[in-house]
């Protein structure tokens, strides 16, 4: 026969009784985060969710399915969790395995215009980025040119070649090297190299919007069109902003500062996307280059309106 225990050996504010109701629940609260235990309606919405591999669909999907089956929240939650542990297995392991010529993605741009009769201008430009991500490195290479002509002319020249490595030390946090070659002899230099080491830190890391800052020392030296020399430290800062607005159209913000004792130089492009068929896309931006102590003659302040067609691979 079974003696009932004495309170004292629970403590003074025990409740004993309390245990078999507990106990009695528990296979109750494991079938509700099962993922057998989801209405089938609800789970295979899920399944083409998350099959699709679209984190913004999941995401709403998720929303949807916990509020029409509430009594499965945990188990449409653990599965979830499995989708995305599962997916950035995969991704580690594929960076951790590739080759230095995999991964690299970029966008070539092209745009121009070509005018006759009363006028005759030409306006070319093109700008192609390459990208490549790995576990702890990332390369950004960046080719661009623009070239104007009116009435036989040469009104605009521009040419720019630069590339940028990035150790990721933490999730946000990376060290940062810049090297920049430039040449636009209309804003006053021939050629002007750049060079820099500091910190960056993504600011914005979700889905559908990343800033990414960078500061740090920089070294220039440029060759003017009047036949002079400068060579100087500077301080560099960058900030790189994307913002999808849809699944169709996205804003970008890029901007880079020089600042240094002789001639400081900003330079800043707008621009929106929009996607048209498959890897092409439209783009319309708005530049901006300044110059604080051009030479003489020469303008400060460049500003460059453009469309052009993106393509992605």
């Amino acid at each position: 026969m079974l003696k009932p225990v004495p309170e004292q050996q629970f403590g003074r504010y025990a409740r004993p009784v309390r245990i078999l109701p507990t106990l009695l629940a528990a296979p109750l609260l494991l079938a509700n985060a099962d993922p057998a235990a989801i209405p089938l309606q609800v789970k295979a919405m899920l399944d083409a969710a998350l099959a699709s591999g679209n984190e913004s669909e999941v995401a709403t999907i998720v929303k949807y399915a916990r509020a029409t089956a509430p009594d499965n929240a945990d188990a449409i939650t653990a599965m979830v969790d499995s989708w995305h542990a599962e997916r950035l297995a995969k991704r580690q392991e594929k960076l951790r395995e590739a080759g230095p010529f995999d991964l690299w993605k970029g966008r070539a741009e092209v745009g121009g215009y070509f005018t006759t009769g009363n006028t005759e201008n030409i306006g070319l430009s093109g700008a192609l980025d390459l990208q490549r991500e790995t576990l702890r490195w990332r390369h950004k290479i960046r080719v661009a040119a623009d070239y104007q002509e009116s009435l036989g002319l040469v009104s605009r020249e521009h040419y720019l070649a630069a590339y940028e490595p990035n150790f990721k030390f933490g999730p946000r946090g990376y060290v940062y090297g810049a090297a920049q070659y430039e040449s636009d002899r209309f804003l006053g230099y021939t050629d002007r190299y750049s060079a820099s080491l500091g910190a960056g830190y993504s600011a914005i890391k979700q889905p559908g919007m990343t800033l990414d800052v960078e500061l740090g020392p920089a070294y220039r030296h440029t060759n003017y069109t009047d036949a002079t020399v400068e060579s100087s430290i500077a301080a560099r800062g960058s900030l790189d902003f994307d913002w999808k607005l849809s699944r169709a159209i996205t804003l970008s913000q890029d901007a880079s500062a020089y600042i240094q004792h002789f001639n400081s130089s900003i330079t800043g492009t707008t621009a929106l996307n929009a996607k048209l068929i498959g890897p092409l896309a439209a783009k319309l931006s708005y530049s901006v280059q300044y110059e604080s102590m051009p030479p003489i003659g020469r303008v400060g302040t460049d500003t460059t309106s453009r469309a052009s067609l993106v393509y992605s691979f």
